[in-house]
């Protein structure tokens, strides 16, 4: 699915990590949010307007959240678990059937031998996600 079929109105990407990275774009806050869990799903939570809804995918053993400061915000908060490797073998015979194209997702590509490399630009934001070729 494309993102202009999902009609989204404002696509953030914020380029460094931590709470004090987030700039919230839409006046009053977003009215939906779709993160990651950790840092990700904090800053998610403080950008959404009250009423807003927030998704997030993946479990993180590292994060609490303030559950007045959840309260009181007046967000709805939505997610689970991503179990992936249950799609990984029908997500493989996609693409290498040409059914799907990876490339939709990914921002940048390297050789396997620049693994770290891959890694580290995706810590450092300079890319979302790595396609590594051999």
């Amino acid at each position: 699915m494309s993102v202009d079929r999902l009609s989204v109105s404002a696509v953030l990407r914020v380029p460094a990590r931590g709470n004090s990275s987030v700039v919230t774009v839409a006046a009053g806050g977003f009215g939906g949010v779709l993160g990651s869990s950790g840092p990700a799903g904090e800053q998610g939570i403080r950008a959404t307007r009250p009423g807003g809804h927030v998704g997030f995918v993946g479990v993180s053993h590292d994060v609490t959240l303030n559950d007045q400061e959840l309260f009181f915000s007046q967000i709805h908060l939505h997610g689970g678990p991503a179990p992936v490797r249950r799609f990984l073998p029908e997500l493989v015979d996609l693409i290498w059937q040409r059914g799907i194209d990876p490339g939709k997702v990914f921002d940048l590509t390297l050789p396997l031998d620049e693994a770290a490399e891959a890694y580290r630009a995706m810590d450092e934001r300079r890319a979302v996600k790595a396609m590594l070729t051999f």
